[in-house]
């Protein structure tokens, strides 16, 4: 098989190529090396991989490339929550228009191949909860007053008891709460409409936290490990937001590029599907700090609970992974003691 890869020069897009080449396929990649992410050409891309160093909206590329493609894995965006709403443009740029113009180029020259599409579990919004009252319920976004003195903990929305969160399925609302949420879940419905209308498969993937070996350094845009791992590699404390108390599922990106290579490969029939890719134990922000500062050896600085938040985050949202390992085959093998060792030696991009 040979897979079109975007954003496979990046951080799990590389894993993806990897994975695939490992399984003895073939792969093209397109990448515009965003200075976000990219400080210079990385030093992991294959020779054997023939990549296009252009943005993903660039339709000539696209017409030119998937005639000779079988598949789409389509990684490349902008992601995290960024620096402020003024990104909104960006993000819409990068996520929506580029999707679209993937899906004009597809409908332009009858491509008929399977598209596997990077999603988010931030299609959810707050994660699922119930009440010890009300059963499952959906609580509204955290308030600016509310976080400000400290009242992390969203509440149920009918009686204000405490709640109590639980994995979220599939099945799930979806809740988008931060401009990066919003577009994710468009990218799915652009997807899905494609997957309609052209009778072919579409699968998005919604990862939760990914970690692992190139992540790109601490920037707006980079993940939560990331931002911890920079900050102990110059001898800072990490900094966790709120009372570290927030719960994550940290999934490994060596796991998840087993996850696109399932999701291009099993059989499914067509039309759109989604999947949870998640480790299915969830952490809490805490700990993922002390487990970083811990496999950096005695002398890594601490972290320290500051407070603070960021508006448009959400409390915990964790998933169930069990549709992805009944319909794709798919279990997260590498343990989080283990991965958390490997991130605290590995390199940054």
């Amino acid at each position: 098989m040979h897979v079109l890869v975007t954003g496979g020069a990046g951080f799990i897009g590389s894993h993806v190529v990897d994975a695939l080449l490992a399984a003895g396929h073939t792969a093209v990649v397109v990448d515009n090396l965003d200075p976000a992410a990219h400080r210079s050409r990385p030093e992991y891309l294959h020779d054997r991989v023939e990549h296009r160093f252009v943005d993903v909206g660039d339709r000539e590329t696209w017409v030119e490339l998937l005639p000779r493609v079988d598949a789409v894995c389509h990684q490349a965006g902008k992601v995290g929550l960024g620096v402020d709403f003024a990104d909104i443009t960006a993000y819409v740029a990068s996520n929506d228009t580029g999707t679209a113009v993937a899906l004009w180029a597809m409908h332009h020259v009858g491509f008929r191949g399977r598209l596997v599409l990077a999603s988010s579990m931030v299609v959810y919004g707050e994660g699922r909860y119930q009440c010890s009252v009300h059963g499952d319920v959906r609580p509204g976004p955290r308030t600016e007053v509310d976080l400000e003195q400290g009242r992390y903990e969203p509440p149920c929305p009918q009686c204000r008891r405490d709640l109590a969160p639980v994995p979220v399925g599939e099945d799930a609302p979806l809740d988008p709460r931060n401009v990066y949420a919003a577009t994710k879940l468009h990218q799915e419905h652009l997807c899905a409409s494609w997957a309609r209308e052209h009778d072919t498969t579409v699968v998005a993937l919604r990862y939760h936290n990914v970690y692992g070996p190139r992540m790109p350094r601490d920037t707006p845009y980079a993940g939560v490990a990331s931002i911890f791992r920079s900050a102990i590699a110059g001898g800072r404390a990490p900094e966790v937001f709120e009372d570290g108390g927030q719960t994550r599922d940290f999934v490994h990106v060596r796991d998840v590029a087993r996850a696109n290579l399932a999701a291009l490969t099993v059989d499914l029939p067509p039309g759109f599907h989604a999947y949870n890719v998640a480790s299915g134990t969830p952490r809490s922000v805490g700990d993922l700090a002390r487990a970083l500062a811990d496999a950096a050896g005695p002398q890594a600085p601490r972290p320290e609970i500051v407070g603070g938040y960021r508006l448009g985050d959400v409390r915990h949202v964790f998933a169930s992974p069990e549709k992805a390992r009944v319909e794709l085959g798919f279990s997260a093998d590498v343990g989080f003691d283990d991965g958390m060792r490997e991130l605290a030696r590995a390199n940054l991009r």
